[in-house]
């Protein structure tokens, strides 16, 4: 830290660029500000550059002064036992001041702060500017900055009822540590100071924390109107966007041993492209069983006052937060306090599954289901809003996945029979944890055959899984089993799930491959692998609808899973919708090494047709693609023979016969008539007799060539 430059002063420039004791501020005297560690407000990674998020304009901190500042009666509670207290009766305004009739502890919702009084010779309060469930939020300004210099806006946050021994004991604890906090994303606690009760002339504790001019989430969120000015839930991608931005604040207090307790859309401000937690009023430690709990209904998680609070109970509550702010929620804190509304009555829910599997996860009534960091909580939401944005658009979002190899091969290509072992064999698998012990030993592993891994120094969690794996790829499911349930199994390793799925694809079942697949996507919502395995069970079990509407989802956000292109255009196909088949086929991109076979799998698309809706034009259309993929001989002349095949039953239905006139247009060089499309089935049975080596195929082709051949006048 840079000592300050005040005449007299012993402090030095903070992280804000003002002095710790005598607020002066540096650059002020021709000293150089410390720029790298000024806290300014600035265009923020808000949407993580996947979504703009509307930037809100800093608020002039006098216009955010309350004019009339109250508790209303529905929020005055006991700080002792929670009864209600201060509510009017028969007309009557409730009291702000009293005891409360329960256990008698006193209580007060007055400010104690007015306008002009000055705290500890340097804090001059304008007003309040709000106030929450631990204490009062007043507007000041910092005296000790120079006349000369910009305003220093500061926020003291007090007691709502000075006689709360609990909230006392809450805001002493919060002098301790939280001077210590220092993340862009969390408001600057600068001091902690104390100024005598205006009745009791009792010493006050009091909070002063940087000012950020803002509006908070539910400010925005209940500003958020439709075309028809009624208050609509903000768009899903700004959501998103908010949880990604306050995730990384909360992790940042996780690793330090802390635990935020009551996040919600009130305690965190948007300002410009920045988000803010504004209220640390009940952040505690980790372990900590003495300190007042404060939360809010509708927020906190249910275990939380039997148990206490956790990193799981605080990710809870970022998951509440983000529902509340993207549905319709009648009755959040009542008839839903506990649980989500069921999908089938949430239309959000219905169309964004992934998001919806999140939440549930997020609000799961069993911590240990729940997710375990913030930075996991994290990689998952990104993954969702990637989808969210791929579908909404068209356009890709890839990622890299943290969790998963790319897929290991192309399934269900038109070289690739879908059937469950080739399944097995081509999705991706789960990347090997850094943290196994054995994990160097596999990266060191040049082939991952079965005795090498047997052989492992440590026959550790992720060796046992290589095994597994290895038994699946030899083709020995039987055994794969038999080694993944001697595996300890407490319900919560998604990756046990991933393998026993491979396993029963690999035996021809799945229906158990789906249940396997469909609970690794409750754990990874946000992982395009995970609805890729689940969409080729469901089309293996028959259920087009689910298979279709996955493989679109990871088609849409990652064009590198060309399996999915190939499963998606296949459901098109079989819903009667060839022209939509072909348009996923055309979209694989030109450098995969898959964009021929997807080229070769749209002629067929073009030729695969319910009776009655093939035309001439699809005929001519698949002809111009099959002459610009320049395919090797035999491949060329099969599909050839194919859609002469198809031409002339298209012909044999339509009943142009051996016409002389035939319809517009040639098919590989041969007008579509009868005759003409014989001769181009001849020729091309003929090149394939050239090319093959098996005396008795190739006369079994030169027949077929003869058979098709129309009647010549030699």
């Amino acid at each position: 830290m840079i000592a300050c430059r005040q005449s007299g002063c012993t402090g030095a420039y903070a992280a804000d660029g003002y002095c710790d004791e005598c607020g002066h501020k540096a650059g002020l005297d021709g000293a150089a500000a410390p720029a790298s560690h000024t806290r300014v407000a600035a265009r923020g990674g808000l949407g993580a550059n996947l979504v703009v998020v509307p930037p809100v304009p800093l608020r002039d901190p006098l216009t955010a002064v309350m004019a009339d500042p109250r508790v209303p009666e529905h929020d005055r509670f006991c700080g002792h036992c929670g009864e209600p207290v201060g509510r009017g009766h028969d007309g009557r305004p409730g009291r702000t001041e009293g005891f409360c009739a329960k256990d008698g502890t006193p209580f007060s919702f007055v400010p104690r702060l007015s306008p002009g009084e000055v705290v500890d010779a340097r804090y001059e309060i304008l007003g309040a500017l709000a106030h929450g469930g631990v204490g009062w939020v007043y507007l000041a300004r910092d005296r000790n900055v120079s006349d000369s210099a910009a305003e220093r806006w500061v926020v003291l946050k007090g007691l709502i009822d000075t006689g709360d021994r609990g909230a006392l004991a809450s805001a002493i604890t919060e002098r301790r540590f939280l001077v210590e906090v220092d993340h862009p994303n969390i408001v600057k606690i600068h001091d902690f100071v104390q100024h005598p009760d205006p009745k009791t002339g009792q010493p006050v504790g009091y909070i002063v924390m940087e000012y950020v001019g803002g509006r908070s989430l539910r400010e925005l969120a209940v500003a958020s109107s439709g075309p028809d000015g009624g208050r609509i839930p903000l768009p899903l991608p700004q959501v998103l966007a908010y949880g990604l931005e306050v995730l990384p604040a909360l992790g940042y207090l996780h690793a330090r041993g802390l635990l935020f307790c009551d996040f919600k859309p009130d305690n965190v401000i948007q300002a410009e492209e920045q988000l803010k937690l504004i209220d640390l009023g009940a952040v505690r430690r980790v372990g900590d069983n003495d300190s007042v709990l404060y939360g809010t209904p509708g927020y906190e998680a249910p275990e939380i006052r039997a148990a206490g609070p956790s990193v799981a109970s605080d990710l809870y509550t970022v998951g509440r937060t983000l529902a509340r702010l993207s549905i319709d929620f009648p009755g959040f804190a009542t008839r839903y306090a506990g649980r989500l509304p069921d999908r089938e009555d949430v239309e959000l829910f219905a169309r964004e599954e992934s998001y919806h599997r999140f939440l549930r996860r997020a609000t799961h009534p069993d911590v240990r289901q729940r997710f375990q960091s913030a930075g996991e909580m994290a990689d998952q939401l990104l993954g969702v809003l990637r989808e969210v944005l791929a579908a909404a658009d068209g356009k890709p979002r890839a990622s890299g996945s943290t969790r998963f190899t790319p897929e290991r091969t192309v399934f269900g290509n038109v070289d690739s029979e879908l059937l469950g072992p080739r399944v097995a064999a081509a999705l991706p698998v789960p990347l090997v944890d850094p943290a196994d012990p054995a994990a160097g030993f596999l990266a060191a592993l040049s082939a991952s055959g079965i005795d090498a891994l047997r052989s492992a120094p440590v026959q550790s969690l992720e060796v046992r899984l290589q095994i597994v794996r290895a038994l699946v790829d030899a083709g020995d499911p039987e055994a794969a089993g038999a080694e993944l349930w001697s595996l300890p199994d407490d319900g919560t390793d998604w990756r046990l799930n991933w393998y026993a799925g491979l396993i029963a694809l690999a035996g021809g079942r799945p229906d158990q491959a789906r249940a396997q697949f469909d609970a690794v996507y409750d754990t990874l919502p946000g992982e395009p692998a995970a609805q890729l395995a689940l969409a080729a069970a469901c089309e293996l079990v028959g259920d087009a609808a689910g298979a279709t509407r996955r493989y679109e989802r990871v088609w849409r956000v990652d064009h590198a899973y060309v399996s999915a292109a190939f499963g998606f255009s296949r459901m098109r196909l079989s819903a009667g919708d060839r022209a939509g088949a072909v348009a996923v086929l055309d979209e694989v991109p030109e450098t995969s090494s898959q964009q021929v076979p997807a080229q070769i799998a749209a002629v067929r698309g073009r030729l695969d047709h319910r009776p009655g809706t093939l035309t001439d034009v699809d005929l001519i259309e698949a002809s111009s693609r099959l002459e610009r993929l320049r395919l090797d001989t035999r491949r060329q002349a099969t599909l050839a023979v194919e859609m002469f095949q198809t031409a002339l039953r298209w012909l044999g239905r339509t009943g142009p016969g051996n016409a002389a006139v035939a319809p517009p247009g040639a098919m590989l060089g041969h007008g579509l008539t009868e005759r003409e499309l014989r001769f181009g089935l001849e020729r091309n049975y003929r090149v394939l007799a050239s090319l093959e080596e098996d005396q008795r195929l190739r006369c079994a082709m030169v027949d077929q060539a003869n058979d098709v051949r129309p009647w010549t006048i030699v």
